[in-house]
C-alpha cells in the first residue's frame, strides 16, 4: 500500500478511496493504524463514502464498486442527476427501520432507493411497488419480501397504473411510502406529469402512514399538469445539497419538513 500524508478529513477519505481502487478492498483496523486515527473515524468515513456511492461498505471494511460499462435500462431520466438521486436514496434509507413495510413508486429517485436497499441486507423489508424496474431489481433478494401491484403497464418508466392498479393498491397498508414527483410547487403542492401517475400516487398516500417525497433540487418550481396533494400531506421531503437558498427559506417559512441529503 502507498503511504499517504493525511492532513484533513477530505484527504483521508481520498486516500482511503485510492487504496480501495488499488487493492479492491480495505479493512477498518488496518486503515486505523495507517492513518493514526480511531476505528470509529474510519467507519464514519466508509459510511459516508458508501452513501455517496464511492465504495461499498462491508463487515469490517469496504470493497471497490465495479463500474457498469453499459446502461441497464433505456430510460434517460434514470441517469439524469444520478449522483444527487443516489445521495437522496442513501438519506431516505436512514428513515427505514428493520421489518418496515414500505411502498416504492415508479419514479427514478425511488428506483435508486430500491438499488440501495438491494445492496444493504442489514434491514429486512416488505416492499410493495408498481414499478417493473424496481420489481426487476428486488425480485429474489433474500432480505426483501416483494409485492407487485398489478394493472396496465405504461409510462416512461414502465409501471402499472389504471383502475386495476388502483384497486390493487387499496389492498395494502404500509408503514412508509417513498415517491417521486414531477415538481414541487410551494403554492399548489406536489405535482405529477399526467393523470394516471397522479392517481397512483394519491392511492399510495392513502395506503401509507408516512409519505416521503424523494426530489432532487431540480424539482422545485416550474409548471405542472396534475396536482397530487398539498405539501402538508407528506411527512418529509428529501432533497440534495444543491437546493437553492430561496427554496430552503421558503420551506422554513411554510414549515415544510425539508431534509437535505
Amino acid at each position: 500500500m502507498m503511504d499517504w500524508v493525511v492532513k484533513s478529513m477530505e484527504e483521508r477519505r481520498q486516500a482511503i478511496l485510492r487504496e480501495v481502487e488499488e487493492m479492491g478492498k480495505v479493512r477498518v483496523a488496518e486503515l486505523s493504524k495507517k492513518f493514526e486515527c480511531s476505528e470509529v473515524t474510519i467507519r464514519n468515513d466508509i459510511k459516508s463514502m458508501d452513501m455517496e456511492g464511492l465504495l461499498k461498505r462491508t463487515h469490517g471494511g469496504a470493497v471497490k464498486i465495479e463500474k457498469e460499462t453499459t446502461r441497464k435500462y433505456s430510460a434517460e431520466s434514470i441517469y439524469r442527476n444520478m449522483g444527487r438521486k443516489k445521495r437522496i436514496a442513501a438519506c431516505a434509507y436512514e428513515f427505514i427501520e428493520d421489518r418496515d413495510t414500505i411502498i416504492i413508486d415508479d419514479a427514478s429517485s425511488s428506483f435508486y432507493l430500491a438499488l440501495f436497499i438491494k445492496e444493504h441486507p442489514e434491514k429486512h423489508l416488505a416492499i410493495v411497488t408498481n414499478s417493473l424496474l424496481v420489481g426487476n431489481e428486488l425480485a429474489g433478494v433474500e432480505h426483501v419480501e416483494l409485492y407487485m401491484v398489478g394493472g396496465h403497464v405504461g409510462g416512461h418508466l414502465a409501471a402499472t397504473m389504471g383502475d386495476a392498479a388502483l384497486q390493487n393498491m387499496e389492498q395494502f397498508h404500509v408503514d412508509k411510502a417513498f415517491i417521486g414527483v414531477h415538481s414541487i410547487n410551494f403554492d399548489v403542492g406536489l405535482t405529477s406529469i399526467a393523470t394516471p401517475q397522479m392517481q397512483v400516487k394519491r392511492a399510495i398516500l392513502k395506503a401509507a402512514e408516512e409519505v416521503y417525497v424523494l426530489a432532487d433540487s431540480s424539482k422545485f418550481g416550474g409548471g405542472y399538469l396534475s396536482v397530487i396533494c398539498p405539501i402538508r400531506e407528506v411527512y418529509k421531503i428529501i432533497t440534495d445539497d444543491e437546493v437553492s437558498r430561496d427554496v430552503i427559506k421558503k420551506a422554513q417559512e411554510m414549515e415544510v419538513p425539508l431534509v437535505i441529503a
